[in-house]
């Protein structure tokens, strides 16, 4: 197993209600044609969380704004990956500061939480820069955007949902004395999405989520137990927190180490102060609190958790640390996320290694 300690950053999300200002962005060249797809990540009895991501499948743009209507009253309450306000039924959604440049091709995703009542039907038109998404000129053909419903906030073996091979499988385990919180599983997916297309960027294929991409798990325990269970007093500590949610993940779940029919991603709301970390290797990415706290958009520069998670799924895939820091995010470069790179040798360790039957 491969760990490192993360650096922690300050971080704020923002949300603008109707009325306030929007930041004004530019539209750059023109958008000939673009792709959504907006997932019901959750939903319970006045409210839901959905993630919404956005392929530009015209010239390149530099800054967007999404907008939508609601059909049935739904109302933003929190958002992150973009400044989302509301005036009516109508919604716009303006990119943050690390998001706005989209090449011909490249897509992003941000997430939000709504309050509802009634039914939650999926909003019938998207615009990108005032431009209707119809998703035809892509390279899979959607009239409109696909909704996946996932009612449920909690899992549990032998779920119908169970997700077919060849995945990654993604969860968040909660301790007992940790409120669920929307804001995890949907930031946390949002960072899957954005590994997911890093990776097609470069290697031409990628890994697949599932539909309901993280699977929230309601832990045995609260956040001491796990922490202080299990532990070598002489070795670090976030080790404990992680090593036991893997053996909790393995024996609910079924699941081996490492597993053939999933490379498996685990966080954990839990960790000791000033201990925190994490690590991969073949077949397994474990997290610890601040790397959660980061998916969910608490804890630093969303650049910085894209990088990370490149970075430890790059152990998942079979790669090594890089010896230096060299510009690959298998070194500390991943904290330069966007602006690290594959080299080809590491691509052809990925292609090849003991999970590149799972990129297509």
């Amino acid at each position: 197993m491969r760990y490192r300690g993360l650096m922690l950053a300050a971080a704020t999300i923002g949300l603008a209600t109707a009325g306030t200002a929007v930041a004004t962005t530019s539209a750059g060249a023109a958008v000939t044609g673009c792709r959504v797809t907006y997932t019901i990540s959750s939903q319970w009895q006045d409210g839901f969380g959905a993630s919404v991501a956005i392929t530009n499948l015209g010239d390149p743009v530099n800054g967007w704004t999404l907008t939508w209507s609601f059909a049935t009253g739904q109302r933003v309450t929190q958002a992150w990956n973009a400044t989302v306000t509301q005036n009516g039924s109508g919604v716009s959604a303006v990119n943050a500061g690390y998001n706005g440049a989209l090449g011909t091709g490249a897509s992003t995703s941000f997430g939000f939480n709504s309050a509802w009542s009634g039914s939650n039907p999926v909003p019938a038109t998207f615009r990108l820069n005032n431009v209707v998404c119809t998703g035809t000129a892509g390279p899979t053909t959607s009239a409109s955007p696909t909704r996946t419903a996932s009612p449920s906030a909690s899992s549990t073996p032998g779920d119908p949902g169970t997700p077919g091979t060849k995945t990654v499988r993604v969860f968040w385990l909660k301790p007992t004395n940790v409120a669920f919180d929307q804001r995890y599983p949907d930031g946390i997916a949002t960072v899957m999405r954005e590994a997911q297309r890093y990776y097609r960027q470069e290697l031409g294929r990628t890994f697949a989520l599932n539909a309901t991409v993280v699977e929230t798990v309601n832990g045995e325990h609260d956040t001491t137990w796990y922490i202080n269970t299990n532990c070598d007093p002489n070795g670090d500590r976030y080790w404990c927190v992680v090593a036991n949610m893997q053996a909790e993940l393995r024996r609910r779940f079924g699941l081996a180490n490492p597993d053939s029919r999933w490379l498996v991603v685990g966080e954990i709301s839990a960790e000791d102060p000033g201990k925190s970390g994490g690590g991969a290797s073949p077949g397994w990415v474990l997290l610890s609190g601040h790397d959660a706290d980061g998916g969910a958009g608490l804890n630093g520069p969303m650049n910085r958790w894209y990088g990370g998670m490149v970075h430890e799924l790059g152990h998942g895939f079979g790669l090594p640390d890089s010896t230096s820091t060299d510009g690959t995010p298998m070194s500390a470069s991943f904290y330069s996320y966007p602006n690290t790179h594959f080299s080809q040798a590491q691509k052809n360790a990925i292609l090849a290694g003991p999970y590149g039957s799972f990129l297509t």
